[in-house]
Order: C-alpha cells, then structure tokens, then sequence
C-alpha cells in the first residue's frame, strides 16, 4: 500500500507538533520547579501579608518581620510550609503557560494569515500571552487554594483548636484538599478564581510581551555595537538567539512587570483563599445561610479597612522575589530550548 505525499505530510506536522508540545511541557516544568525552591519563602510571606489585612490586630509589622518571626517559630520547615503544592502548581503552570504561549501564537499566526516562521508583532504576542494566562488560571486555583490554606496554617487561632488534642498536627496537602472537597464540593476547590484569572491573564500578557520586548532591544543593542566596531557575528552564535546573561535580564523585567500589572487581584484571592482558616464564621443551627465571599465583596471589605495600601499588602517582597525567579525561568528554559530544540 502506497502513503500519499499528504499523508506523509500530515504525519510529519502531527509528529513534530508532538515532539514540540513534549518539549515546551518538559523545559517549562524544570524551570518552574528550580524557581519555585528559590522563591517559596517569600511567597510565603506575601500570602501571610496579604492574609492579615483583614485581621483587627496585625500580627507581621512588615515582609521582614513576618520572614524573622516565621523562622524563630517555625524554622527551616516553617519558611517552606506548603511546598509540595507550589512545586506541583509551577509544573503546571509554567508546562501550560510555555505551551499554550506557542499555541496561541501559532492560531493566530493562522487567523492573520500570517508565515509559520515569522515573527509577531508586540500586540499580538501580548495577545497570545493573555489567553495563555486565561487557560492557566483554570489549573492553577485549585493548587493556589491547597498552598495558600497550608501557608497560613500555623497562624490559625489556638481558640479554634479542641482542648487537650495533643500537639498540634497539621494536615498536609492531600488532606487539605480532600477537606475542601468534602466541606464545599468540587466547585470549591476554584474558590478565588476570578482574582487568579484576572492576574493571571493581564500579568502574563505583561509577563511575556515585557520579556519578548527587553530581549528585541538587547538582540539590537548586539547587533549595533556589533556593526559599530565593525566585530564579526560569531559562527556558533545566532543573531536572534539570546545569551545567557540576556535571558536572565529579560526574564527579571518580566518577572516585575507580571506583578505590578494587576497585584490587587492576586491580594483579594489570597484573602478569600484564607479567611474560612483565620476568619472563621459560625453557623446558628437553622439561622440564615452565611453568603459564600465574592471578589467584589472582598475587594471593597479590604479596600475599606486598609485602603489602596491594603490591596498591595506583601508587594514589594513580591516583586523583589519575582526579578530573580522569572530571570531563572527564562534563562533555564532558553538554555535547554537553545541546547535541546
């Protein structure tokens, strides 16, 4: 039996476009892994920040205080508390993000009528990176809620705890998420995802356009200083393939400007994904039934008791520890990209 020539053709597009998903899942996962490690402590901080805004009484006077007093109490384990769930939500993230950037990229490519090879104008690429931002946010509530619920553990009212129970024993993120299941059904395990699809759809889009945009003009920053003194393009090194040092400072831009794009959002979702552990509301035997939190609802109550500096609470740690991370992410991900295909 003979294989038609469209055949063959169509058999090498499906293949390469699997390899090519293969790829993009595998450099996005162990990128977002060895970022994660390095960042969790401060994200960690940042959750508790913004988890106190509602509180009468404060318990962190800032991200240092909160880094110095869950370390006293809490030790080495303390500052990763919740990893588990982070690690396992950057894998997703940055998998699903990475490959649904280039998916996104290429529907457009089809719609504008444009070459497969040719590159995309800033504003489309903002707009493959918005709904890139748009799928993860669906993977990445649930995991969000685990990470954020475990992080705030330790800060759980002793009162709510049973009298002579012993130790304290906290549940680890199975247990969390069966309890969520259990208590609020399937549907709860999204609680929060409006502030998670908001930040993550305007901050990506800033995220990958701020990064694509910072390596255009060092590419053209080389290749000027390149003809300037009249240096010849090495052989082994591509024009348009970004170095090392390039990636890591793109990447840091992009790391900023994804959380200073929309922080309040992330900031109200953390306060919804908190308040049933450190706000807990009593339920009067056949009194009326407690409203479910809402994003509005919780952004005006923040607004209210702290104002606009209520909305930014852990911001600054947050985009101190996002520069370092998100120049890690690139620079691991161009280097296996440029080294691997």
């Amino acid at each position: 039996m003979e294989t038609s020539p469209d055949a063959l053709v169509d058999g090498v597009t499906s293949e390469s476009t699997g390899l090519r998903a293969i790829r993009e899942i595998t450099y996005g996962s162990i990128a977002g892994m060895v970022s994660k490690v390095f960042e969790h402590p401060f994200d960690l901080t940042k959750v508790r920040l913004q988890s106190q805004v509602l509180d009468s009484t404060a318990r962190f006077n800032g991200p240092i205080d909160c880094l110095t007093q869950t370390w006293k109490k809490e030790g080495v384990r303390g500052l990763y508390r919740g990893l588990p769930a982070p690690i396992v939500g950057a894998m997703a993230e940055n998998a699903s993000l990475f490959l649904a950037y280039g998916e996104f990229q290429n529907l457009i490519r089809r719609v504008a009528h444009r070459p497969s090879e040719e590159k995309l104008p800033l504003y489309h690429l903002a707009l493959a990176a918005g709904g890139a931002g748009a799928v993860t946010s669906f993977l990445l509530t649930p995991i969000e809620l685990v990470k954020c619920k475990m992080q705030v553990q330790m800060l759980v009212p002793q009162a709510s705890l049973t009298p002579g129970s012993g130790p304290r024993v906290l549940p680890g993120p199975i247990s969390v998420l069966f309890s969520v299941i259990r208590t609020t059904g399937l549907r709860g395990l999204w609680l929060g995802h409006t502030g998670t699809f908001i930040r993550e759809t305007g901050g990506t889009a800033a995220w990958f356009s701020t990064k694509e945009y910072v390596a255009s003009l060092l590419l053209a920053r080389r290749l000027r200083l390149q003809s300037d003194t009249d240096t010849p393009i090495s052989s082994t090194a591509s024009p348009t393939e970004l170095r090392p040092w390039e990636s890591a400072l793109s990447g840091a831009c992009a790391g900023a400007a994804f959380n200073l794009a929309l922080f309040p959002a992330d900031t109200v979702k953390s306060a919804m994904q908190t308040a049933e552990e450190l706000r807990p509301t009593t339920k009067v035997l056949g009194g009326p039934t407690i409203p479910k939190p809402t994003f509005g609802g919780t952004f005006m109550a923040m607004y209210r008791a702290q104002g606009i500096r209520g909305l930014y609470a852990g911001c600054g740690i947050t985009v101190a520890r996002s520069i370092p991370s998100s120049a890690i992410i690139f620079l691991i991900y161009d280097g296996l990209k440029k080294h691997l295909g």
